[in-house]
């Protein structure tokens, strides 16, 4: 297997996170997806919203060989605190380790951080047993009944 790289998002990769954001979106149907046509989070498909979100957040790209092949955007929500927007890996590329890669860079990238948050769909049965297996705990409900997760960072014995 190729070395997976995790960079800078850079405007030129807008067009394959975002076809590498749909691939992985639509295949939620496998993972108690609601019925009716794919779909996925706002601007999930767009090249122009990734390049929004590389202005407004951190956005990582994924990349596999030559092959973008997923994405990470990363919001600072206050001090030491972040929030993980978003993260997709295309699902010819699942199941590989890279996602435990991706959060393993994260906690480098951020050695600082004491709490990261997150949210998912309720009925997303994939991501919420991938983020409990990485060290996220679920927190309660958001309002449009998602769930939210919170990851404290245990330091010296002292959990932030």
């Amino acid at each position: 297997m190729d070395q997976i790289v995790f960079r800078k998002a850079k405007p030129q990769d807008a067009p394959a996170l975002a076809a590498a954001s749909e691939r992985a979106f639509h295949s939620d149907v496998h993972c108690g997806a609601p019925p009716g046509p794919p779909g996925g989070p706002p601007g999930y498909d767009s090249p122009q919203w990734q390049r929004k979100m590389m202005r407004f957040g951190d956005y990582l790209t994924i990349v596999m060989g030559e092959e973008v092949v997923g994405g990470i955007i990363v919001f600072r929500k206050a001090a030491r605190e972040y929030e993980l927007g978003r993260i997709f890996v295309d699902p010819n590329f699942q199941n590989q380790g890279i996602g435990a890669q991706a959060f393993e860079f994260l906690w480098e990238e951020y050695p600082l951080a004491k709490r990261w948050v997150l949210g998912t769909p309720a009925w997303n049965r994939r991501t919420r047993h991938f983020y409990k297996k990485v060290g996220f705990e679920e927190i309660g409900e958001d309002a449009h009944g998602g769930i939210l997760f919170e990851r404290r960072i245990v330091r010296g014995g002292a959990r932030y």
